[in-house]
């Protein structure tokens, strides 16, 4: 069967549209290009459509991969016949092809292959027949200068009957099914840890059936075991799995039989058993990190596509205590204008001087936004920012600071303020992430911006690659300006690459802003297909042609100037005026190449040339006199904004250094499975304070009948 008929058959998806996705990716199409360009060749499929068939190919290449291993392996042996080939050739599951190549698979020295040194495998046929009544009998005939009785002949025997059952592809599936129905994962606190694990207190003594357990308490479970402090069993009952296992190769009731029955409940226990144990752990690793990634890379794409403020002149505060809040003032593109440190707080109090410094450089520099970082001293800075006496209105934010300190000390910000410290980079990157959040948060490693769950517990190339994803897709569905975006932006886009993003931003300092899509060909190693891909993602706002700010492909800039020309205008004028573009026909301009999905794009391009797709921006405030957990009482009803979703709930910042949880029974007053149905990251909301734990820095809040 060809690849592309499982994965049509897998994913439900029309065969012709994954042969068609999988011929552009392997040309080196991306995933944003495939769904936004090639609608015709896909059916329309979309960004997650193409996403999964692009993942399913990559893991049945693999497994093809692995299919030629083990032929190889096998052949060299000289026991692959062509019933065994043909079987390999013809298996599409990893579990199943494993099983097949399991009895063959070059073994260290176990007790069964001791036994075969030993001669004893003829004994093992004749028991495993289960025809001989004199079994003590039998072995006595194998007992030599290797084997010193009969009892370690029947042993011997018994070791690679027990192997033989191990390797069985039906008895593997048998416990396999037992285990799938059955098996609880039960956890237990080591011991001698119980006080410095108390953290994972609530599974000292926990079980439950393993298909019922959620992916984050696995994850807490997995991390307890990790860190020392759990361990860890998935098991069903072991008399299940025998019985079923002994009706399958237990023949009548002869002495030989009882040998095999021995040797069954020896290959469960010592072989069996630890195996599948091991296959399930690890089937519920992956589960578990996949749903843990899918968490994340949701959380990471609403963080991405958060409202920007736009291009505002912005002073942002870095606050704190000792050592001071930190100011930096911007112009509308981001660049550095002017830094200082003011010291409003205690144990400085130097409120009033704090105040004219920073009115005097509003005044200065046009601010029209102050960024406040939500870090420590933010309430008191907030309070602080918005009782200054202002010659004209500007507003304050309060930003999320989750990864600026690794931005501000990593290598992107050296090159970007080789000759400022720390906390002048780490107070850019608030000002930045208020004028566009996606613009600044591809500076950083995803991981370290604070969303999502056990995000340093999974498979790590998994998560990087899912979150290279989302971010390529953010960058991509916003569009790009293509002469202010830095290098870090322009990495993501469809099609290039560091090294390609590099070669722009030094063929615009060396040659000044582009005026034109076309002229992206004078790049160095921008060749033919990373234009085709890239360009319908960049804009270029002051260029000759009204479609280089959209997100019309040029590959079909001809086809809007005949639609143009057709109505007897300019294109000019057909992108400023709507009853022109009202007159167009669509149906006359399909062809083999462009259809109505095509066409349709276009038009709705043309409606909103150089507009933003995000949300626009709005103002929150903390409750007032509310700043640390010691204000709070239950029943206290507070605004907040959501700052991380989980399977599980949501955390919410009600402004007192430490977010309260919102369980998902709390969410909403019906049932729920998924939070994301109810909330988003950075969403204004009301909550109810349910519990405080002040010991454990702990607060429960409601949404219900908010």
């Amino acid at each position: 069967m060809l690849l592309s008929q499982i994965i049509s058959k897998e994913l439900n998806l029309v065969l012709k549209s994954v042969e068609n996705t999988i011929t552009l990716l392997d040309e080196g199409a991306t995933i944003p290009f495939i769904s936004r360009y090639r609608k015709e060749m896909t059916g329309s499929l979309d960004e997650l459509e193409v996403g999964a068939i692009k993942e399913r190919y990559e893991k049945l290449q693999e497994l093809e991969k692995r299919k030629e291993t083990i032929l190889k392996s096998m052949d060299e042996q000289g026991v692959l016949s062509a019933e065994l080939e043909n079987k390999i050739k013809s298996s599409y599951n990893i579990t199943e092809l494993e099983d097949i190549y399991l009895p063959f698979k070059p073994k260290r020295k176990t007790r069964a292959v001791k036994a075969r040194e030993k001669g004893l495998e003829p004994l093992a046929k004749i028991i495993m027949k289960q025809y001989e009544r004199d079994v003590e009998g039998r072995a006595a005939s194998f007992v030599n200068n290797e084997v010193a009785d009969t009892d370690e002949a029947l042993q011997g025997a018994r070791d690679i009957i027990a192997e033989w059952v191990n390797e069985h592809q039906v008895s593997r599936e048998i416990v396999r099914s037992v285990f799938e129905k059955e098996a609880t994962i039960s956890a237990k606190v080591v011991k001698g840890k119980e006080e410095e694990g108390v953290k994972y207190k609530d599974y000292y003594d926990w079980n439950e059936p393993l298909k019922r357990c959620p992916s984050h308490r696995f994850m807490a479970m997995r991390r307890g075991e990790k860190e020392g402090y759990l361990k860890l069993n998935i098991t069903p009952e072991a008399e299940t799995c025998t019985h079923r296992l002994k009706r399958f190769f237990v023949k009548g009731n002869t002495s030989a039989s009882e040998q095999v029955a021995e040797a069954v409940s020896d290959a469960y226990k010592r072989l069996l058993a630890p195996s599948i144990e091991t296959e399930f752990t690890n089937t519920s690793t992956e589960k578990s990190d996949t749903e843990a990634i899918r968490v994340f890379a949701e959380n990471l794409r609403q963080l991405l596509l958060a409202s920007p403020l736009g291009q505002k002149r912005v002073l942002a505060l870095d606050p704190g205590y000792r050592t001071g809040c930190k100011v930096v003032c911007l112009d509308a593109q981001g660049n550095l204008l002017d830094n200082n440190t003011i010291y409003p707080h205690a144990p400085q109090n130097k409120y009033q001087e704090s105040a004219n410094t920073i009115t005097s450089l509003i005044n200065k520099h046009q601010i029209e936004a102050i960024a406040i970082g939500n870090g420590t001293a933010s309430r008191e800075t907030e309070a602080f920012a918005k009782g200054l006496r202002l010659n004209h209105k500007v507003d304050t934010y309060v930003v999320s600071e989750d990864g600026a300190s690794v931005y501000s000390a990593g290598k992107v910000a050296r090159e970007e303020f080789p000759d400022y410290d720390v906390t002048v980079r780490g107070a850019v990157s608030i000002g930045r992430r208020l004028m566009d959040p996606l613009a600044e948060l591809v500076k950083i490693d995803p991981k370290s911006i604070g969303v999502g769950q056990y995000q340093h517990d999974v498979d790590q190339s998994q998560l990087k690659k899912s979150l290279d994803n989302v971010v390529e897709s953010c960058v991509n569905s916003v569009g790009i300006n293509l002469n202010t975006a830095s290098k870090h932006l322009l990495t993501y886009v469809s099609g290039l690459g560091p090294q390609l993003a590099q070669n722009i931003v030094d063929f615009r300092s060396e040659n000044g802003a582009f005026d034109s899509r076309d002229k992206l060909k004078k790049v160095p190693r921008l060749g033919a297909k990373a234009f085709e891909q890239a360009a319908g993602f960049l804009r270029i706002s002051n260029s000759k042609n009204p479609l280089d700010n959209t997100a019309v492909h040029p590959e079909t800039y001809k086809l809007v100037k005949q639609m143009a020309s057709d109505i007897g205008c300019s294109i000019d004028e057909l992108v400023a005026t709507k009853t022109l573009r009202e007159q167009i026909k669509l149906q006359n301009y399909v062809s083999d190449k462009f259809g109505l999905p095509t066409l349709t794009d276009i038009m709705n391009e043309l409606d909103k040339p150089g507009r933003d797709p995000r949300s626009e921006i709005v103002a929150f405030e903390f409750a007032e006199g509310i700043y640390s957990i010691d204000d709070l009482y239950e029943g206290m009803v507070l605004p907040g904004l959501v700052t991380n979703i989980t399977n599980f709930g949501a955390f919410v910042d009600i402004g007192v250094k430490q977010d309260g949880l919102v369980h998902i029974s709390q969410l909403a007053d019906r049932y729920i499975s998924d939070p994301n149905d109810i909330v988003k990251l950075q969403q204004q909301v009301k909550v109810k304070i349910l519990e405080v734990d002040r010991t454990r820095k702990r607060i429960q809040l409601s949404m219900k009948n908010l």
